[in-house]
């Protein structure tokens, strides 16, 4: 058996940046996605975010990779909005996912958590622009949002 703490923020959002995410669901959409997430030996540890995206800290199962994971998140997610919800429901192709320390997850998690306030002062492009910077990952803006 191996042993691993692996935490992770994502960030991910709906196609084209529409406001899909309805205030009336959303918690029932973050609950779809923890559910999907512990379906996959993994723990959701805290879900939240704005109309066009999401923000999820999670620590991964060892046993799955990343782009599995989401793959799965995205799929299922967006077949059971667009059978409850919102029939135009989709996410975007890509994804942001950050490592992250022990010593750090209740600060990520609070920044989770404040999604709403956050975003009185910040749009989700710059803020996930910041999110690239602040971790030094290297981007282009042209595919960024498909």
């Amino acid at each position: 058996m191996s042993y691993a703490q692996l935490y992770f923020h994502i960030v991910f959002g709906t196609k084209d940046h529409l406001p899909l995410i309805a205030h009336s669901w959303e918690d029932e959409m973050y609950r779809y996605l923890g559910g999907i997430i512990r379906g996959h030996k993994s723990e959701p540890i805290e879900i939240n975010g704005m109309p066009e995206h999401v923000h999820m800290l999670t620590r991964l199962s060892p046993v799955i990779a990343i782009s599995d994971l989401m793959r799965e998140v995205k799929a299922n997610s967006s077949k059971w909005a667009r059978l409850t919800h919102e029939p135009k429901f989709r996410w975007q192709r890509r994804f942001g996912v950050f490592s992250v320390s022990e010593s750090n997850v209740d600060r990520v998690r609070e920044y989770i958590q404040r999604q709403k306030l956050h975003h009185q002062k910040q749009t989700y492009e710059d803020e996930y622009r910041q999110l690239l910077r602040l971790h030094q990952i290297d981007f282009d803006d042209r595919y960024l949002w498909d």
